[in-house]
């Protein structure tokens, strides 16, 4: 067991049983070009935030900690998008976007294009799992839940885009299926005005779950120094005991 400095308190995790989470590191969400660019969204917090990820990714894989990207995935002929019975076909904005400009048509968040593709430089490796998924939670529909508990993982760390929308959807399920949900705060951009961002990060401080930083994760994960450990030692403590 090992302290991760976070808040509400500091926590005491076994990394045996932890996941770091990336969501939706892809060029739809972080590139220009991209399906966010292309709606005019503000995409200038992606670039940092992937530095950090690469920093997290390679940190946890050489800790052995399980490294999972969720990719937000629509087969080709959007059969799994949803028709106008489901809120996704009203709301979900590579869906609205293809649906009003033909140009764009099978090109957004579609299995197999360059906006669906994670970026290149968060490439999952050979041991990371990649699950895809078709609506913001990374719980719903896939096999996410059975494979966490196939591998007695239970803490999970939360990285990618948007922190509002598909972070804060797929670790809010966590939460609700009696997961650990921890948000690593500077590897997420979100989506809209901060105080998106900014509410996201109080409602798991306090509500459901807790938030750290990549420094504290690095020092749990050994690539950080002692630091992180040696403070948290004097905070107040939570362990995930089994």
């Amino acid at each position: 067991m090992a302290l991760l400095t976070a808040r509400p308190e500091t926590i005491d995790i076994d990394l045996r049983q932890t996941a770091l989470v990336v969501v939706d590191m892809q060029n739809a969400f972080a590139a220009k070009g991209g399906m966010f660019d292309l709606a005019g969204r503000d995409i200038s917090g992606a670039a940092p935030a992937i530095a950090v990820v690469q920093a997290l990714t390679a940190a946890s894989r050489a800790a052995g900690v399980q490294v999972i990207f969720l990719q937000m995935t629509y087969q080709p002929d959007l059969g799994d998008a949803g028709g106008p019975n489901s809120p996704n076909y009203h709301k979900e904005l590579g869906v609205i976007m293809m649906r009003q400009r033909p140009d764009l048509r099978g090109k957004l968040l579609v299995k197999n294009t360059w906006d669906w593709q994670i970026v290149d430089a968060l490439t999952p490796q050979a041991r990371d799992i990649v699950i895809t998924k078709s609506r913001y939670s990374g719980f719903c529909n896939t096999d996410m839940e059975r494979m966490l508990r196939a591998r007695d993982i239970r803490n999970l760390l939360f990285t990618g885009i948007a922190t509002n929308v598909c972070v804060e959807s797929t670790a809010r399920d966590a939460y609700f299926s009696e997961f650990w949900p921890i948000l690593i705060e500077d590897a997420m951009n979100h989506a809209g005005p901060d105080f998106n961002r900014q509410s996201t990060l109080w409602n798991f401080e306090h509500v459901f779950g807790w938030v750290t930083n990549s420094d504290a994760v690095l020092s749990l994960l050994g690539s950080g120094g002692e630091a992180g450990i040696t403070k948290a030692a004097s905070a107040p403590q939570l362990s995930l005991a089994k």
